[in-house]
């Protein structure tokens, strides 16, 4: 193979040494408003320490993306205003996550979860994504993180036939979400195609993913030649070609699996010459190390 492109990591690892802790919303509804504060207190104060291991994991296995998981900082989007508030207090430690990134050469992104959906009909889940959008380019500012392209908030299509409104809702949102704001195609709704019309029409950057084409299209092979053409459109609507990102995964019992497979088989050849990608296989770090070994091979 050619030289090896940057890989990334998904959120957590395969071993127990990067993992994140949680509360429930119905056990932090049982406590009382000073209780609730000392208990994100103490789990978002861990989380950041947890965020900050993950990079130090990614350093030492030149690992050099990350992505982060969209529940680092549970009821922060509560009506009480205790999270944001401790989140506040934060104020002076999170910056260390840019800083350590930066220092360290990793990206770090998020990919908020499917409830983020601006093509909704419902002006209630609209309001409520740009909510969830807004909360994540929030905890990147605090970060210290980049508002561009290099720390991507990266969302779905969200509710098909509705590629209009998606275009028109992304152009109406916050500087700080628009600009780091990016799309992928996905399975079932929102085809390569689709997305690729949304990015040119909004400026916002398309991460292929190799694996939803197939199964959305049915094509035999990840070297079918709308895979090379996709990545090619793809890189087009980044600011920067370098700063181009996709996903690679393979299905675990064939091509047209939706689920992932431990470790990376098949490689498309179209990613050869792709600089940054997200590796989604449930064998998360080991998968990488294949990679990383078969590059330098």
């Amino acid at each position: 193979m050619s030289a090896s492109p940057a890989f990334g990591l998904v959120c957590v690892t395969a071993s127990g040494e990067v993992r994140f802790r949680t509360v429930t919303r119905t056990n932090y509804l049982k406590l009382s408003p000073a209780a609730r504060r000392e208990k994100l207190r103490d789990l978002y104060h861990d989380n950041t320490a947890r965020l900050l291991k993950a990079l130090d994991f990614c350093r030492q296995r030149g690992i050099r993306l990350y992505r982060m998981t969209s529940q680092l900082f549970p009821m922060s989007d509560l009506d009480d205003g205790i999270g944001a508030e401790v989140l506040a207090e934060l104020s002076a430690i999170l910056p260390e996550v840019g800083q350590r990134a930066e220092s360290y050469g990793i990206r770090v992104v998020v990919h908020p979860d499917q409830f983020v959906v601006l093509s909704s009909d419902s002006p209630n889940v609209v309001e409520n994504s740009r909510l969830i959008l807004g909360q994540h380019a929030r905890n990147l500012d605090l970060m210290g993180l980049p508002r561009n392209a290099w720390s991507i908030i990266l969302i779905h299509g969200g509710k098909g036939g509705r590629s209009e409104a998606l275009g028109t809702r992304i152009m109406e949102l916050p500087e700080n979400v628009r600009t780091r704001l990016a799309l992928e195609n996905d399975e079932h709704i929102y085809s390569a195609a689709e997305i690729l019309q949304v990015a040119r029409r909004t400026g916002v950057p398309f991460v292929f993913d190799a694996h939803h084409h197939v199964i959305k299209e049915k094509v035999a092979s990840y070297d079918d030649a709308s895979v090379k053409h996709f990545v090619r459109e793809a890189q087009r609507t980044w600011p920067h070609p370098e700063w181009q990102i996709v996903h690679l995964s393979n299905g675990r019992e064939g091509l047209l699996d939706r689920r992932h497979s431990d470790l990376i088989e098949t490689f498309p050849q179209a990613y050869l010459d792709v600089p940054w990608i997200e590796v989604e296989a449930k064998g998360k770090e080991n998968a990488i190390a294949d990679l990383q070994q078969r590059f330098a091979g």
